[in-house]
């Protein structure tokens, strides 16, 4: 990258811009010959030359090769899909118990401090539910002998 100068005559002593206190500088992007101007989208291979500039090189046969073998992979998983997971009831409970214990290590465990917290505020919650349910039943208990009687 190059800083130039806009005007040609801009590259003397800078008399005309210098009284008016303003400098026009643009930078330009040099790029190789042989660059694309931007991505393609299609794979690649790039090589060093002997001059240490890259050569993008992309022939068709390349191409169809990595298309070909990406088609045998697609083809093999394809198959090995198809199969589908084991019948086997051992083999099915053991990788389930794998993956059980895989998520258990997952898990942040709560501390001494943490669990006796949560284990409290869970009582008492559940005492308030408890009073809550008890006060209605006794409310509508008493409602129900006003209004019918004794």
């Amino acid at each position: 990258m190059t800083d130039e100068l806009d005007r040609p005559d801009a590259a003397g002593d800078g008399d005309s811009d210098a009284e008016s206190g303003s400098s026009s500088r643009t930078a330009v992007v040099s790029r190789q010959v042989g660059e694309p101007l931007r991505p393609t989208g299609k794979r690649s291979r790039r090589r060093a030359t002997g001059d240490g500039a890259e050569d993008v090189e992309s022939t068709a046969t390349e191409l169809d090769a990595e298309d070909a073998a990406d088609a045998k992979k697609a083809k093999k998983k394809a198959k090995k899909k198809a199969e589908g997971p084991s019948r086997n009831p051992f083999v099915f409970v053991l990788n389930f118990l794998k993956q059980v214990v895989g998520e258990l290590r997952k898990v942040i465990w709560p501390n001494r401090k943490q669990m006796v917290t949560y284990t409290a505020v869970v009582l008492a919650f559940l005492v308030f539910m408890v009073a809550l349910v008890a006060g209605a039943d006794y409310g509508f208990a008493r409602l129900v002998l006003l209004v019918f009687g004794e």
